[in-house]
């Protein structure tokens, strides 16, 4: 078998998503022409360096590192056609009209390689009447690939074949979308908007028309269907704004259009408001103006009643607050329907609604419901999808209001639930899910590449794999799974929450690494669902700091140094699998494993200062180490280049917005790995472990004889201090957290050039965490953290 090798890819049209589209490929080294029509005055290339400028201002940004941008060539079709002939893979990413898609093929079609892929991501337009405009030696390589805007952070990928598509060519370019650029694939059906626009857009159509059916204010509404019900705090209306109104009407049309039989076909139409909005050039977020608006600091909703905006002040009633907040689905959806409050009304009709047109179309729209659910999730970022919010609130009760509601004229529409809903007690099972249109259960894709993810996401009532417990704490858990390589690296895994690190979990580490040492081939930590670790459990120190205990805090983190320098010190490899937050002891834990495997969307940062502290789990410690190390190899053996970049980054508690950015802020090792599918990384984590045993890996020997910057070093770093103070950019509080970092950056107030020992940083960067937490400043800023949860800047 040949492997399938994306070696350049390029992207048609340098509008918001293809730009971004373009950025992703970027992120993961792939090199990538990004193409549109040649500039009418000045640059020909105009048009794209104008895109590849606007991606520096995005936030949140579509680029891994800020470097990334000048990794994408510029290209236009007048004089750089002939470039496509160097790309194996071509996406055409331009507006959503037909007849330019089709022009814009017939004149590419010829500068297509013949093993080349070319697709193309619209969000609904028919794959197959587009695959028309390809040559019939192109169709075989023509399909759909539609990414999610913005592409960069969500998940899902709908591939959709014309009918002529090769399926080996599918396969693989799932392989690269899912391994490679870190995606959720869903197979979808050429129907128009595919699955997760098709349901995601008749969501919001339903929320429009009940809002109105009500009475609800716009704002109302968001505040009962964001966070509440499961769903993004964008919820409904302020995701319209943020998708732009325009679209938003542009994909409606498309059902329009195209869906004339449709039992909803009378609903698939934008509301007169949303057409006035639009007329007026208020497209939402990009016009700085849509349904939603901000005047200075005051957000605006639109009043339809009074035509004009007024203040936002939507909420929603404590009685459906009291609803929402039963963990007993059944329950609370029967409350739902039952409760006469006009809010408990509405959130029973759009579940109804979309329950009932999800059950209808699962024939037409998608292979299987898991599809559908994992399309809204990955798409649309529920919680859950709507068959499973339904199975898990008890399938047949469920049905029978529905059905009852449909006999009552309540529903959108009058079609009856079909047949096999009454048939089955649920879609998902441990086996698989229920496709309609097969009329039987379908597993999961046997493709090669979910081999690598160990442990996928699951829909609600599929088989939950658990692994086999080899040994459990108070605070941990050391497991493994029943294959080969699993019986050689174990997991270990945190049981508090969000993975904080309290004495139970450093105690359970330190154990871990002696089992894995005396039985096992290496050890990985990896949390199941993120955070890998917010940090130490400041809740734990609380009681102890208010008695003013600092003998047993000082023994606290001599105990979190152990346990860093257990992991770095291992006779086996201890790999840290990151994915999401990695802050504070949880960053320090990564710092000093010999390797970790970390997945692109992951935060990591030395956030102490936040409190009044600083790093003391032996942060500080690796970073001095570093600098000596990277002093070392320059002309000058100056540790200060290395050292300033990174008291600034544990001054201002920086955190970094990609694993890549982690790297460029010494947060990690150039070594490390990054993987861009989260599902990935306990896999590949594993296989690092296992590389690493088989090449007679031992830790590297405590080094010996550190040179410091001493105090020289700390009077260069306060220097930096002292034009902040006096800028207002910083308290005196601050000062002294960032001056005792300095202090044990540079080794404590020796002389510059001094040799030390690992143990001598470690003893300095105690000492200067236990000072703090003797101040009262310190002490109001830890206790203001776990009341509220935010820093205090005093």
């Amino acid at each position: 078998m040949s492997n399938f090798i994306i070696r350049k890819v390029a992207v048609l049209g340098a509008g918001v998503m293809g730009a971004q589209i373009a950025a992703h490929c970027a992120n993961a080294e792939v090199p990538v022409v990004l193409f549109d029509l040649p500039a009418k005055e000045g640059d020909p290339n105009g048009i794209v360096k104008r895109a590849l400028d606007g991606l520096k201002k995005l936030e949140p940004s579509p680029l891994a590192t800020a470097d990334r941008v000048q990794y994408i060539e510029a290209a236009n079709y007048e004089q750089h056609i002939a470039k496509l002939a160097e790309c194996d893979l071509i996406i055409e990413a331009i507006a959503e009209r037909m007849e330019w898609k089709l022009d814009l093929y017939a004149k590419v079609a010829p500068h297509i390689r013949p093993d080349a892929i070319f697709a193309t991501n619209t969000s609904g337009l028919s794959i197959n009447k587009l695959a028309e405009g390809c040559p019939d030696s192109l169709r075989p390589r023509f399909c759909g690939v539609h990414f999610f805007n913005p592409p960069r952070y969500m998940s899902l990928v709908e591939l959709i074949p014309c009918k002529g598509t090769d399926a080996p060519l599918l396969d693989n370019l799932e392989a690269f979308l899912t391994t490679t650029l870190g995606k959720s694939v869903v197979r979808a059906i050429d129907t128009p908007n595919f699955v997760a626009n098709r349901v995601g857009v008749f969501s919001i159509l339903a929320v429009m028309h009940h809002t109105q059916r009500m009475g609800l204010g716009f704002d109302e509404v968001d505040a009962l269907t964001g966070p509440l019900i499961g769903r993004p705090k964008s919820a409904t209306y302020r995701t319209a704004d943020v998708v732009g109104l325009d679209t938003m009407a542009h994909v409606i049309k498309t059902m329009t259009d195209n869906l004339p039989n449709d039992p909803w076909a009378q609903y698939y139409a934008a509301p007169q408001w949303l057409q006035a909005l639009i007329a007026k050039g208020a497209l939402g977020q990009k016009t700085k103006a849509g349904i939603f608006r901000k005047q200075g600091k005051q957000i605006q909703v639109l009043d339809l009643a009074a035509q004009d905006y007024r203040d936002s002040t939507g909420k929603p009633a404590d009685e459906v607050v009291a609803i929402l907040k039963n963990r007993n689905p059944a329950e609370k959806f029967a409350q739902l329907r039952a409760s006469n409050h006009p809010q408990a009304q509405f959130l029973w009709a759009i579940f109804r609604d979309i329950f009932h047109y999800v059950a209808v179309h699962l024939e037409s729209i998608a292979n299987n419901a898991r599809d559908i659910d994992f399309a809204m999730r990955w798409g649309f970022g529920w919680q859950q999808g709507p068959f499973e919010t339904w199975q898990a609130a008890g399938w047949k009760a469920i049905a029978d209001a529905i059905a009852a509601d449909i006999a009552e004229g309540k529903a959108m529409a009058s079609a009856p639930l079909p047949a096999w809903v009454f048939e089955r007690e649920g879609v998902h099972e441990a086996a698989g899910s229920y496709s309609s249109s097969a009329k039987a259960i379908q597993g999961r894709s046997a493709l090669p590449v979910y081999s690598r993810q160990l442990f996928p996401e699951r829909v609600f009532g599929e088989a939950e794999e658990r692994g086999t417990t080899i040994w459990e704490s108070e605070g941990v858990r050391m497991w493994t799974t029943g294959d080969e390589d699993g019986k050689r690296v174990p997991i270990l895994s945190f049981k508090s929450k969000m993975c904080a690190v309290g004495a139970d979990v450093l105690d359970g580490v330190q154990e871990a690494i002696k089992r894995a040492e005396r039985d096992y081939d290496g050890l990985v930590i990896w949390q199941p669902k993120p955070p890998f670790s917010v940090g130490a459990n400041l809740q734990q120190i609380k009681p102890v700091l208010e008695a003013g205990d600092f003998a047993t805090l000082e023994k606290v983190v001599a105990n979190f140094q152990a346990t860093s320098m257990a992991i770095k010190y291992a006779k086996v490899p201890v790999i840290t699998a990151v994915a999401g937050m990695a802050l504070g002891g949880g960053c320090e834990f990564v710092m000093h494993s010999p390797r970790a495997v970390v997945a692109l969307e992951s935060y990591i940062g030395l956030v102490e200062a936040g409190v009044g502290l600083i790093p003391a789990g032996g942060g500080c410690k690796e970073f001095a180490i570093r600098a000596a190390q990277a002093a070392s190899r320059t002309a000058t053996n100056d540790a200060m280049n290395f050292l300033q970049s990174v008291f600034t980054t544990i001054a201002m508690a920086n955190v970094s917005k990609s694993a890549k950015n982690a790297k460029e802020l010494g947060l990690l090792k150039q070594d490390d790995v990054v993987v861009f599918n989260v599902n990935e990384i306990l896999h590949v984590a594993r296989k690092n472990a296992l590389a690493m045993h088989e090449s007679a890996w031992r830790p590297a020997l405590s080094p010996a004889g550190i040179p410091v910057a001493g105090r020289n070093g700390i009077a260069t770093l306060e220097m930096m201090l002292v034009n902040m103070v006096e800028g207002g950019m910083i308290s005196a509080h601050d000062y002294k957290v960032a001056r005792s970092a300095a202090v044990a950056l540079c080794g404590g107030e020796i002389e510059s050039g001094s040799l030390v020992s690992e143990k001598w940083l470690l003893d300095i960067e105690r000492a200067q965490f236990v000072d703090l937490l003797k101040t009262e400043k310190t002490q109001q800023r830890i206790a203001h953290m776990l009341e509220t949860g935010k820093p205090l800047r005093n």
